[in-house]
Formats: structure tokens, sequence, C-alpha cells
């Protein structure tokens, strides 16, 4: 029977190459973090050449004489019928890396990172100074990359589909428009009986809260969340991000509002939901998909299961609540904890993503999908952007950005490449309702714990069903495998119902 043991000389080999995608990963930390704003060029250069090394290690004959040692090269089975699971789980999710790597040139690879490298200081710059025009160069040449990216890796329906695959295993737009359709329409209704209630939260105070409180209060936060500070450590960016170079070394970042404390909040408990996937990945496999998250959809869910479901319920911040008022005495002194717990939980269309409420996010999930297609299938031009994103959040929120900086020039993800990563926002969020409902079925005590500051049962209910299985099931697999069921948004309708029917006071 083979072992992933008897995968060695393959396994060694896919290490070799982490490390250097390891490498290029803190070199991307660290232009979002310390680098000098004039070293982009430079770094751009680098970060091209480690990711070329990387791309043409993984194509390289070396690797094909490898995985042809246990895979039929005809139909890509594995030979030994009775390899065991791990070892199997190893050879299928290479083979389908590698497949997907072939396609493209390694001059390509390199020309992205390239491309990318500089769209992102381009980015920062534009943001600034709420000038998309600034952006625009840069973002025309990586919709044409990513176009071209889509034709060399090949697709059925769409070329979206060739992009969305890399972050969604196996998600097509034929099975995520209909799904963003449904659910759209549940969340208009619960918005309109949101709306037409009398209740009206009022906002919290805005401030002035101190950066290095925040930052503490957040640290606080992550520790009892179970973020590993010896394998971690907590950054500020302009962008809240995490990077994982390994389970021991996993970085997260925020980002700090002297009039919001809400803002570097729930970044910290956004990123820290990444960060425990990370850290609770098997060191053992490192190197290998075994040691990689399953999907970006699996990793958001572990990202808004702690930011919303855990973060914004009562029982948490009857804990840490008396805790923020210490911290920051002067703003919150008048702020009883049913006031805060309605606050952080206002409805609201608004212009911000990441500030946005739990219901009205999706919409800008859903903004940004359609966009990213239309932009993708050449049906939109990068210049006309700005105004079809108004348009949209104005057809769909019933709000419109004053400037580029709270319109197109918000998020960073397009500066990157990512285009078919907004999906897994709005699919994290429906994976994040399914399990918590699930976690409250094993853990039939878990509000309890959570109000007593208890988070470690939760921690390791899901590294024991998600985070150490790396990439041995798919998403649906997995969450088949946990909750009994395939993707069922009405688990994520039914949270919302109890959540906002309770604080809205709605029949």
């Amino acid at each position: 029977m083979l072992t992933l043991a008897d995968l060695h000389p393959l396994t060694a080999y896919l290490t070799q190459i982490a490390h250097l995608q390891s490498a290029s990963s803190v070199l991307s930390w660290d232009q979002e973090t310390y680098m000098p704003r004039g070293g982009s060029g430079a770094r751009a250069e680098v970060l091209a050449t480690v990711q070329g090394l990387a791309h043409e290690r993984f194509t390289a004959p070396e690797m094909e004489e490898l995985l042809w040692r246990w895979i039929d090269v005809d139909n890509g089975t594995i030979l030994d019928p009775e390899a065991d699971a791990p070892a199997r789980a190893v050879l299928r999710e290479v083979l389908r890396d590698y497949r997907r790597a072939k396609r493209l040139p390694t001059p390509f690879v390199s020309h992205l990172e390239r491309t990318c490298a500089l769209a992102h200081e381009a980015w920062l710059g534009a943001r600034e100074k709420r000038d998309y025009a600034l952006f625009l160069p840069h973002l025309t040449a990586i919709v044409t990359l990513k176009r071209e990216e889509a034709a060399y890796l090949g697709y059925s329906e769409t070329a979206y589909d060739a992009l969305v695959d890399a972050f969604e295993p196996g998600m097509t737009a034929s099975r995520l428009t209909p799904l963003f359709a449904e659910l759209k329409t549940a969340l208009s209704a619960l918005l309109a009986r949101i709306m037409d209630s009398p209740v009206r939260p009022a906002p919290l105070p805005a401030g002035p809260y101190d950066a290095q409180r925040q930052l503490a209060f957040g640290s606080l936060l992550l520790s009892a969340m179970g973020y590993r500070f010896d394998h971690g450590r907590l950054d500020q960016s302009a962008h809240p991000f995490t990077t994982g170079f390994h389970p021991t070394d996993v970085r997260v970042t925020t980002r700090v509002s002297a009039e919001d404390v809400t803002s570097s909040l729930f970044s910290c408990l956004h990123e820290g939901g990444h960060g425990l996937y990370d850290q609770g990945l098997d060191p053992a496999y490192y190197g290998t998909p075994l040691g990689e998250a399953v999907s970006l959809g699996m990793h958001e869910s572990q990202s808004r299961l702690w930011e919303n479901c855990v973060g914004r319920s009562i029982e948490l911040w009857r804990h840490f609540y008396p805790l923020l008022r210490q911290a920051f005495p002067g703003p919150l002194a008048r702020v009883s904890l049913e006031e805060f717990h309605a606050a952080i939980n206002t409805v609201k269309p608004s212009l911000i993503r990441v500030e946005a409420d739990e219901l009205t996010y999706n919409f800008h999930i859903i903004v940004r999908y359609e966009l990213e297609q239309q932009l993708i299938a050449g049906q939109l031009s990068p210049a006309d952007l700005p105004q079809a994103w108004n348009e949209a959040m104005h057809g769909t929120l019933g709000v419109t950005p004053r400037d580029d900086g709270e319109g197109v020039l918000q998020d960073i993800h397009w500066a990157h490449g990512a285009f078919g990563y907004f999906p897994t926002y709005t699919l994290g969020n429906l994976y994040a309702a399914q399990f918590w409902q699930q976690a409250q079925r094993d853990l039939a005590d878990l509000p309890t714990l959570i109000e007593g500051g208890r988070l470690d049962p939760l921690v390791s209910w899901l590294r024991d069903r998600i985070h150490r299985w790396g990439r041995t099931h798919s998403s649906d697999a997995l969450l088949r495998r946990i909750t009994g069921e395939p993707l069922n948004p009405e688990h994520f309708m039914t949270y919302l119902e109890g959540k906002f029917g309770a604080i809205y006071r709605l029949a």
C-alpha cells in the first residue's frame, strides 16, 4: 500500500518550492507593512524573479518524472488502488496544481508578478489622492494579463471560471450566479423589513481612540482567540490581511482609525480567524497540499465566523466590553453593553465593504462579482469602471461614492490581480453560518463558554474538523463531512433573521 512516506522524493521536491514561495510571501508582507515607498520598483523585480523560479521549478521535467512514478500519464489515476488517504490526496492535488501551472509560461508568470507588484504601489498612491486615473494604466495592464491567463488555463464556459477556480476549486459562474441571485432576493426582503423598523441603534462616539491602545486591545482579542504570538505578530497596513509563511510564522495586520474603534477591532477578529486557520495547519505537511487551506471560501469562513458569529455576539462582549471601556473610558463611558451590541450590529447601506454590516456586506460582494466578470469578458472597459461602480452601488444599495477613494479604489484585490477572489467572501459567510450552527449543536454550552471568555473549545472544534485536514477534502466534501449536508444558504438567512429580528424587534 502506497503511503505518504513513500512519496518522500516528491514531498522533498515540493518543500524546496514552498521555500521559494515563502520567501516571496515575506517580501510581499514587507511591501505592505515596512518597505519604503521608493523601493517598489526594485521589489517588483525581486518578486518577479522569485515567483518565476518557483513556477519554473514546479513545471520542470523533474516534477513530471516524480508524478509519473505514482500516476498514470494517460488518465491521471493513481497507480496503486490501495494507496492510503493522505497519499491519494497529495497526488490528486499536486497533479491538479501541476496541470494548471504547466499551462502558464514562466515568462508570463514573472511578468504578471512584476505588473501586480508595481500596481500595488500605484494603488496606494491613487487611493491616497482619491484619483483613479493614477491607477488606470496598471489596472488595464492587469485585466489584459488576467484574460491571457484564462486563455492559457482554458475553460468550458467563461474565462472567469478559470480565474475563480484558483481561489475556490471547482466553482463556476454558472453555480455562483443563481446562488447569489437567490441570496440577493432573500437579503433584500430582510433589509426592507429592517429599514421599516422604528428601532435605530445609536452610533458609537467618534473618539478619539488612541492608536496604541487599539493595537493592544486587538492583541488581547487575538490571544483570547488562541492566536499564538510566538508564531505570529500584529502590524498595521493600508488594507488588513494575513500572510502565512509556515504554521509557526503567520502574520496579521489591521488598520487603525482615531474616530472608529470598531474598524481595528473587527479587522483583528477577521484576520485572527485567517491566522488561526494557518497556524492550525499541520507543520509536518508543510510544502504539500495537506499543509494548505482547502480554498479561499473555506479560509473566509473562518475569518467571518470569528468576526461576525462570535465577534458581534452579545456573549463575547459580556466578557470583553468592560475591558474595552477600561481601555477607552472617555468615548465609551456612557455607552451600555446593550447599546454597544446594537451599534456594532447596525444595518445600514454604506459605501465601504470592510465596514459594512453582515447583511449589506454581501451586496458589496455581488457588485464586485458582476463588475469583474464584465471586465474579464471585455464587456466593461477599465476606463469606464468608476462610473459602472457608482451606478451599481446606487442601484444595489442606494448609495453613491463621492470620490474614487470611497468607490472603486477602496479594495486592493484587483491591484494584486486577484480576479475571482471576491465571491469567496460571500461563500465564506455561507460556510461560516453552516459551521456555526453545527458548532452550537456539538458544543451545547458554547454561548456560556464564550460569555466566560472561554474561546478555546471553539478553536479546538475548528482545528479538529477543518484546519488540520488541509486539502485532504474539497470544500464541498468538507462541508458535508462536518454538517451532513451540502452548502445551504438557508442557514445564513436563519442566522441573520435571528440576530436582527431581536435587535430590530421584527415581527
